[in-house]
């Protein structure tokens, strides 16, 4: 049995490389209605879905017959004071040099750190394990979500920055080994 881990389709905020967090609910754009339009991904009976709108649309694009449960924990890192800004209004700064050092392992300010972030998203996840084990799943999250997630449970393990994913892609994670395989 595997479980669907299905990045939500592209926002204006991804298009422009800014720290979209549960701090901004943007939709998703014109061009990530499309691509994930043109995308097939595997049928599922049951689909679980981040509280941020770009998820719950990801689901009823890709889903639209399979009602999506909202599990408040699979929602994005809160970037703090970041959130909203890309690199290019960030750079200069001596807080956020400070995180890029640190390998994004500091918190945000005003915000999650990521031990927080993946801590929260393997509980969700844990919790959710006996259900994904009763029929076809997906998870419709965010690149964090997802990084999370396969950290804490893809075998053999890869560092959490080897998981990031492109909007409105993902992985199968198998729940009986942890192994893992791209989805388109």
């Amino acid at each position: 049995m595997n479980v669907l881990l299905i990045r939500h389709g592209l926002t204006r905020g991804n298009l422009e490389h800014r720290y979209i967090g549960s701090g901004t609910d943007e939709p998703l754009c014109e061009e990530g209605i499309r691509q994930l339009q043109h995308t097939p991904f595997p049928p599922v009976a049951r689909v679980y879905v981040s509280p941020m709108l770009r998820c719950r649309m990801t689901a009823e694009l890709l889903y639209p017959h399979v009602p999506a449960q909202v599990i408040p924990d699979f929602r994005e890192c809160s970037f703090g004071l970041y959130e909203g800004k890309n690199y290019a209004e960030l750079n200069g700064l001596a807080a956020y040099q400070a995180y890029i050092d640190s390998g994004g392992t500091l918190p945000f300010p005003g915000g999650e750190s990521q031990a927080e972030m993946r801590q929260r998203c393997i509980r969700a996840y844990r919790a959710l394990i006996p259900e994904l084990m009763a029929c076809p799943s997906a998870l419709i999250v965010h690149g964090g979500t997802i990084m999370s997630i396969l950290d804490g449970f893809a075998r053999p393990h890869r560092p959490y920055f080897d998981w990031r994913t492109e909007n409105g892609h993902g992985y199968s994670l198998s729940l009986v080994d942890g192994s893992v395989h791209p989805l388109p």
